[in-house]
């Protein structure tokens, strides 16, 4: 029997089969529509992968960086993180959030504002200022590749589970959905077909019979009139043998009862 296998619950109609139908065409539709974004989102995932790779090496070569002016600012001028925490009043960085849409995924994205001016003017004015000042700038930087970095590292996460739940969504219709529906259909074909044999099956008997049940009527009908016939021919025929008698008699009644005219010779 076609449509076996995993297929839904209904009951055989036409109106079952348009739909079913539809939500096949539907269901295909959908499909479409996810597998494009998969792949305009795995395109994306790459390209931030990338992006996160040079990050982190930027990263990691800033930070380097960052550790040897420390070290020299140190060997300059000696530990100065009581004359940062003293002279920082407000924050040089500010981060400022915004959200990009690609294929109905909002990614967060995250760039950093510089606030003109600096708390550490006075910061190495006896001895290692030069050094103080590249380590500042290096540091900067640094906060700026992190931001960067961050922004990244979120969008690749964010789109990693977005990937794998529209990954599911795909392999769901394509092995489950839309196989259902395909064999609910050729079910409910099947069976349409199977009724429509019966119901031709069942009209020619009924043909069949009506036919049958018309000759004998005609055939009782054909025998009726013959039968009737046979009785009117047999009634005339009774009818003309009893008149003849009777001529019979007056005749011979009116050649006794006559009398012969008188002979003049």
């Amino acid at each position: 029997m076609s449509g076996t296998g995993p297929r839904e619950s209904v009951f055989p109609t036409r109106m079952a089969l348009t739909n079913t139908k539809t939500r096949l065409k539907g269901a295909q539709t959908g499909h479409s529509l996810l597998a494009k974004k998969r792949d305009a989102l795995t395109t994306r995932f790459r390209a931030i992968l990338r992006k996160v790779d040079e990050a982190k090496r930027k990263m990691g070569r800033v930070m380097q960086l960052a550790s040897f002016s420390l070290a020299e600012v140190t060997y300059a001028t000696g530990d100065i993180a009581y004359l940062v925490q003293q002279q920082a009043k407000s924050a040089s960085f500010k981060v400022r959030a915004n959200q990009e849409n690609v294929s109905g995924v909002v990614l967060p994205t995250f760039e950093v504002d510089r606030v003109p001016g600096t708390d550490f003017n006075l910061t190495g004015l006896g001895r290692g200022g030069q050094q103080v000042l590249r380590s500042k700038e290096i540091y900067a930087k640094a906060v700026e590749t992190l931001v960067e970095l961050a922004s990244l590292q979120t969008a690749f996460m964010i789109l990693d589970e977005v990937i794998r739940a529209t990954n599911r969504r795909v392999n769901a219709i394509e092995h489950v959905v839309i196989p259902r529906l395909d064999n609910t259909i050729k079910y409910i074909i099947s069976e349409l077909d199977e009724m429509d044999r019966e119901e031709f099956f069942r009209l020619k008997k009924v043909q069949g019979k009506k036919k049958r049940d018309a000759e004998a009527a005609e055939a009782k009908r054909n025998a009726e009139l013959t039968e009737q016939s046979l009785q009117s021919d047999s009634t005339v025929s009774t009818g003309q043998s009893a008149e003849a008698p009777l001529e019979d008699d007056s005749t011979t009644v009116d050649l006794l009862s006559s009398k012969d005219e008188d002979v003049i010779f």
